[in-house]
C-alpha cells in the first residue's frame, strides 16, 4: 500500500559521533522523499563534524574519521538539505527525540532557520513502541518479514523505516492512513522545544520543565526575573530552546507595544 499524503513527507536517518543532541556531529545523513502521488528521490551524504569520531561510535556505524576527513562540512551542505526538507512533513525511527533535535541544531548552527510551525512529524519507532516494543531490526522483520542488512548505515535504515510505517499503516486498523493522525499518535509529550525544557501547561501556555522555576510559566519568569533569559541563552542549552526562548520573549515584548 502508499500511504496517503496531502504534502510530500521526508523519511531520514542520520548517523552522528555520538547522542548528545546539543554537542555531538552529524557523520552522515540519508533523506527518502516521498511525494503524494508516489515518487521517490533520494539522497546519501557522509559529512565531516569537525571533531573527532570516538572509536566506539565509529565501531556502530563504520564511519571513521579518515573516511570523513575530505567530505564536506554539514555547513557546506545545509543549503543542499534544507531545499529537499523545506516543503515536507518528517519522519524517521527515534526521531522526534534524536533526529529532528540534533538536525535542527546543525542547521542553526549553519544559520539555516529551520523549525517545524509548518510540518508534522511520524515517529515510526513510537507506533513500532506503543504495539509491540521492539527495535529497528525487529520491527523490520516483524512488519516486512525482511532481514535487515547493513543496519546502522543510514541508507538502510532510512529505507527500512519507510518501509516499516507502510507496514505498520496496513497492519492496524486503528492507523489512518494520515500524516497528520500518525505525528499525533506518535508524539509522547507536547514540548515547545525538541529537548522538552519547555513544555505547555494545562492551559496551554509555555513552561519551564527544569529547575528553580520548574512548572512556571516563561512569559511570568521572564519578567519576574529577567536575568533568567540570559543565564539561558549564555549556557550549555541547545540552539533550538534558546530560538523558542527568544520568541517568547519578543512575543511578550510585542504584545506589550500593541
Amino acid at each position: 500500500m502508499d500511504l496517503n499524503l496531502t504534502k510530500p513527507i521526508c523519511f531520514f536517518d542520520l548517523e552522528t559521533t555520538g547522542t548528545d543532541v546539543a554537542k555531538d556531529r552529524v557523520v552522515e545523513i540519508s533523506i527518502l522523499k516521498v511525494y503524494p502521488n508516489g515518487n521517490k528521490e533520494s539522497k546519501t551524504w557522509l559529512v565531516n563534524p569537525e571533531m573527532p569520531i570516538p572509536a566506539n561510535v565509529s565501531a556502530i556505524h563504520g564511519i571513521t574519521d579518515d573516511r570523513v576527513a575530505n567530505e564536506p562540512t554539514f555547513k557546506e551542505l545545509s543549503k543542499e538539505i534544507y531545499n529537499m526538507i523545506k516543503d515536507s512533513d518528517l519522519g524517521g525511527y527515534n526521531s522526534n527525540r534524536f533526529d529532528i533535535p540534533l538536525l535542527a541544531e546543525e542547521m542553526l548552527r549553519a544559520d539555516v532557520d529551520f523549525d517545524m510551525k509548518n510540518r508534522v512529524s511520524v515517529d515510526v519507532q513510537t507506533i513500532f513502541h506503543k504495539m509491540e516494543q521492539r527495535t529497528l531490526t525487529a520491527a523490520y522483520k516483524f512488519y516486512c518479514d525482511k532481514n535487515l542488512e547493513d543496519a546502522h548505515s543510514a541508507e538502510a535504515d532510512t529505507m527500512a523505516t519507510y518501509e516499516v510505517l507502510k507496514a505498520q499503516v496496513a497492519r492496524y486498523d486503528e492507523l489512518e492512513n494520515d500524516v497528520k493522525f500518525l505525528s499525533a499518535f506518535t508524539t509522547r509529550k507536547q514540548t515547545a522545544d525538541f529537548a522538552g525544557f519547555i513544555i505547555y501547561d494545562k492551559e496551554g501556555d509555555e513552561a519551564f520543565s527544569f529547575g528553580k522555576h520548574k512548572g512556571k510559566k516563561v512569559e511570568e519568569v521572564l519578567e519576574q526575573e529577567p536575568g533568567y533569559f540570559g543565564w539561558i541563552l549564555n549556557a550549555d542549552f541547545p540552539l533550538y530552546t534558546k530560538k523558542v526562548l527568544t520568541a517568547i520573549k519578543l512575543r511578550k515584548l510585542n504584545n506589550k507595544l500593541q
